[in-house]
């Protein structure tokens, strides 16, 4: 291929970082990959409506010698995201199990739908 193709390689693409994002009835669910990592290595931080979940690489070398194949990478990432107000951000609750740190945001109980009795 020559350097004027728009053919770009598989390498040549950044990866979003692997997480799930669903909600039910009792709110709103985050499931993101951490493999490797633990949880003292994440940091989840609520500004406004904002949710960000952050993992800053240590600057230090790893020592590879040895390795066959390093399929691992422990990359930084920085995700935010935006929540509805519907949504309780102050009693957001995460839990790291199983290389999957788990987030719940709870709907608001005021947001929440009601039953109006007809009379």
């Amino acid at each position: 291929f020559n350097s004027d193709s728009t053919f770009q390689p598989v390498g040549n693409f950044k990866q979003p970082h692997p997480l799930n994002i669903f909600f039910d009835y009792e709110g709103l669910h985050f499931e993101v990959a951490c493999t490797g990592l633990t949880k003292k290595d994440i940091q989840l931080e609520i500004d406004g409506d904002l949710l960000k979940i952050i993992y800053d690489k240590p600057t230090e070398e790893e020592d590879y010698s040895g390795y066959i194949y390093k399929g691992l990478a422990k990359r930084s990432f920085n995700l935010g995201y935006k929540v509805a107000a519907k949504f309780e951000l102050e009693s957001l609750t995460a839990e790291m199990k199983d290389g999957l740190l788990h987030i719940f945001i709870p709907i608001a109980e005021s947001k929440k739908p009601k039953i109006i009795k007809i009379k």
